[in-house]
């Protein structure tokens, strides 16, 4: 067996950024920013309101003032003419502040009748001016790579960018073994049960920002299963679900091994998750995840969520560990690096009593996978613990 970190280099070998694509800006929501975009203009592009009121000379500004009112400058219709001294102008918010004033005075700060308004209240200092370039200016940088979010998307179309380079989706072959297997909504036999893990893996993967293809369940003959590879031929990434240990039944080894696929390794010293097994296939990355469900679920987060970063360009590494105070002790550790189903809440963590890896219900309650180190020793309520974040 190898370790945790021994696995995860070794299939950071399997795979490799994936090139980019151009797609419209509408459609970049999520998708990763492949290269640095810049600003195509200034924003605001022009000195603008940023109140409805009346602009003004600063120099003439001071409670009770007249002004005469001239014109009027509205959000894309500016006042073409300049102002002169004792001069006002109307003007509403996101209006380009018309030549020869540089103060708007609020609306609320004025009182008007006919063309001539006076200032009534005490103004301040405040301008009520967006300089030119306030937000950004022409060259100013968007930088990548970075999942593009929805501010990021408002903030690209305001720079005048329609198109934007993304990098294009890992497809993930996703493959469910087992004549134990059927499909949700259809009716199992006396001996069978329903495929959640694929579906929980889809998910994941989608979550993270690739394209999943939900394969047909291959049934437990070499010859159902080599009909499921040549279905995922075409994928970056091929995952199998279950068939990957050394009973009669479990063929996953034997058919990639007759289907000429390159083991990078085979189980690793965790909990759960130990029968987990790598190499390449025809050209594209393939893991093999148990098939207890909890099994597969900690070993996407742990394994093939840095995978699907390092095939976006994001970096293979997963979010930082965090620290809690333990709620209550925990039993010596064994050889195995332990990743325990846990909740986190106001600083302290606690640990699932029942870790056994087919009780999917703990899975859907918790909201962290507690780390254990391999012989970690016994731990008392109060201990400093690292988890990861679900």
């Amino acid at each position: 067996m190898i370790t945790v970190a021994q696995a995860r280099a070794a299939l950071s070998d399997l795979i490799a950024p994936l090139p980019s694509q151009e797609v419209d800006l509408v459609d970049a929501a999520g998708r990763v920013l492949a290269r640095e975009m810049q600003a195509q203009r200034d924003q605001p592009p022009f000195a603008a309101s940023s109140m409805d009121g009346y602009a003004v000379k600063s120099a003439e500004v001071e409670l009770h003032a007249m002004f005469k009112v001239i014109g009027e400058a509205a959000a894309g219709h500016r006042f073409e003419a300049p102002v002169g001294a004792g001069q006002a102008v109307r003007i509403f918010t996101g209006a380009p502040i018309p030549e020869g004033t540089d103060f708007v005075v609020i609306q609320e700060d004025v009182s008007r009748t006919g063309d001539l308004i006076t200032i009534t209240d005490e103004p301040g200092t405040k301008t009520n001016i967006r300089p030119a370039g306030g937000d950004f200016t022409v060259g100013t940088v968007v930088s990548a790579p970075r999942i593009l979010a929805p501010q990021d998307i408002a903030l690209l179309a305001s720079m005048n960018i329609a198109r934007v380079p993304v990098t294009r989706k890992p497809v993930i072959a996703i493959l469910a073994t087992g004549d134990e297997l059927v499909m949700p909504g259809e009716t199992p036999g006396p001996d069978q049960i329903i495929a959640s893990n694929s579906f929980g893996l889809k998910a994941m993967v989608e979550r993270l920002g690739a394209t999943a293809r939900l394969l047909p369940i291959a049934r437990d003959t070499l010859s159902s299963l080599r009909t499921a590879f040549d279905l995922a031929s075409s994928a970056d990434l091929i995952v199998t679900i279950g068939g990957a240990s050394v009973g009669d039944h479990d063929l996953v080894a034997q058919a990639t091994a007759d289907l000429g696929m390159e083991r990078a390794f085979y189980k690793v010293a965790m909990r759960p998750g130990k029968p987990l097994m790598a190499g390449r296939l025809n050209g594209a990355a393939m893991v093999g995840l148990p098939g207890n469900p909890v099994s597969a679920m900690v070993c996407g987060h742990i394994f093939l969520a840095p995978m699907i970063r390092t095939m976006l360009g994001l970096g293979t590494e997963l979010p930082s560990l965090r620290a809690a105070t333990l709620d209550s002790p925990l039993a010596q550790n064994g050889p195995r690096e332990h990743y325990m189903r846990a909740v986190v809440a106001d600083g302290k963590v606690t640990a699932f009593d029942n870790q056994d890896s087919s009780l999917l219900t703990i899975l859907s309650q918790a909201n962290a996978l507690l780390v254990r180190e391999p012989n970690d020793p016994t731990l008392a309520a109060g201990a400093s613990v690292n988890y990861l974040p679900l």
